[in-house]
């Protein structure tokens, strides 16, 4: 996540009862026939949160391999690039590097469509890739983009075919100032763009000192975001509230990815664990953890390491992002 001073800001279906033809009374009356089954719709299957960490381990030996970074220009992003580019080419995504340049040096978005769905219907899923240049940057973001890419696993170990069509972004130079994402939205010609119908943006799921946090999208806090964003808090919120686990808000403000998106008027939300904050004697006593501590003491430093991870909020966040996923993508049914 990029530092403030960068920042700008089911239906289930109805079952129908068969009806007999008439037949005349009897003392008797026949049974009636057995009602179709109801189809169900697909739940998100639970994510093991093993698997995001062992991606998350593949970023530190990048980073450790590379100077200790994962950041914009240097080895160690490029690298991430191609790690999770043959996890989703090997489970069948079609995807797409897109390069830029900035400040002297090629950044990298990588972009994976899973086949099938309405494109013109398209529900994304971004996190930043890239880290500072002083750290690997397990939590921010390693800790999004592994989740995200273990959700897009699921996807397709599921065989899930949903209604929407489906699109996952990795997102270079994200700590520069929102570099590669904007670089996307920009680019992408109206028509292209006016097919994106919303976007899930996850950075920084697995603080330490965790906070769970949603993007205000419903205005609550705030401004809110476009028309479409209360939904997206709604669902992420709603997987929370299932667990038992209290959320609050957070600006909806452009501090990360989503930022080139809501300007274009996408509808978009997202979850946060927290960054430099301090997390208050209320918040401690909701949620566990320190009062008077970061949320992430790390953030931004050399110690962002797989040891700066809270393997629950790890795990909570990398649910609530299947979660949302299945549900607002349109799951079908079983």
């Amino acid at each position: 996540m990029r530092s403030r001073t960068l920042a700008t800001v089911g239906a289930a279906a109805l079952a129908l009862s068969a009806l007999l033809p008439g037949a005349a009374a009897s003392a008797t009356p026949p049974a009636a026939p057995p009602a179709p089954p109801v189809a169900r719709a697909a739940a998100a299957p639970d994510i093991p949160v093993a698997n995001v960490k062992a991606h998350l381990s593949q970023l530190q030996s990048i980073a450790s391999g590379n100077g200790g970074n994962r950041a914009h220009g240097r080895p160690g992003y490029r690298a991430s690039v191609d790690f999770v580019k043959s996890k989703l080419d090997a489970a069948g995504y079609q995807t797409s590097i897109q390069s830029f340049t900035y400040l002297g040096a090629t950044g990298y978005n990588l972009i994976a469509d899973w086949p099938g769905g309405d494109v013109n219907n398209t529900l994304m899923v971004g996190a930043h890739l890239d880290s500072v240049s002083a750290g690997p940057g397990i939590n921010d973001n390693g800790s999004g983009s592994a989740a995200n890419l273990e959700v897009a696993l699921a996807v397709a170990r599921e065989g899930h075919k949903p209604n929407r069509h489906l699109r996952f972004g990795w997102w270079g130079a994200e700590e520069l100032g929102l570099i590669g994402s904007t670089h996307y939205v920009n680019n992408l010609p109206a028509a292209e763009r006016s097919k994106i119908k919303g976007y899930l943006n996850f950075d920084m799921v697995g603080s330490p000192n965790p906070g769970y946090f949603a993007y205000d999208g419903d205005g609550t806090s705030g401004s809110g975001g476009p028309a479409g964003s209360a939904e997206i808090e709604k669902v992420l919120r709603d997987h929370f509230a299932s667990i038992n686990v209290p959320v609050e808000d957070t600006a909806f403000d452009g501090r990360s990815d989503y930022g080139p998106f809501i300007r274009y008027g996408i509808a978009a939300g997202g979850l946060f664990t927290g960054a430099e904050g301090r997390k208050t004697t209320a918040q401690a006593q909701k949620w566990g953890g320190q009062a008077g501590v970061a949320y992430d003491r790390c953030y931004h430093a050399s110690c962002d390491t797989t040891s700066n991870i809270n393997d629950p909020a790890l795990d909570r966040n990398a649910d609530a992002i299947a979660h949302a996923v299945w549900t607002l993508g349109g799951s079908g049914a079983r």
